[in-house]
């Protein structure tokens, strides 16, 4: 697993962590069950404050990227199942709350077509910045 910190970067340390992280896994290059460094010793190797690490962890779990087993460890989630799963999920809500609103669903499409391209646009200028 090849992983940098950059510290001059404006992305946080726990974030550019995490990205690369998600982004091996995403592409396979990270395997499915594959055992990651324990918190303390990505810590150590990378120069940084463990709860950096283990904030990095907990979002990756969050998202389904990693899932936690106690003693066996911190272990690479099968990624397509568990992103698409969580972006179905996180649409499933977001249209329930828009319906609820009263929001037109010309608008409630326009809204997230909206909030797509931005989020894409700004990952894309972030991935061209930290290269």
């Amino acid at each position: 697993m090849q992983l940098s910190v950059d510290p001059a970067s404006a992305t946080p340390p726990y974030e550019q962590i995490r990205a690369q992280i998600a982004e091996q896994a995403r592409t396979g290059e990270l395997a499915t069950g594959l055992r990651l460094p324990t918190v303390r010793a990505l810590a150590e190797r990378l120069g940084l404050a463990a709860g950096t690490v283990a904030r990095a962890y907990r979002e990756l779990e969050a998202d389904g990227v990693v899932e936690t087993h106690g003693r066996r460890g911190t272990l690479i989630a099968a990624v397509g199942d568990s992103a698409h799963r969580l972006a179905a999920a996180a649409a499933a809500e977001y249209a329930e709350r828009a319906r609820r609103l009263g929001v037109p669903l010309a608008d409630a499409l326009a809204a997230v077509d909206g909030a797509l391209r931005v989020a894409y646009r700004d990952g894309a200028a972030e991935d061209r910045t930290e290269g």
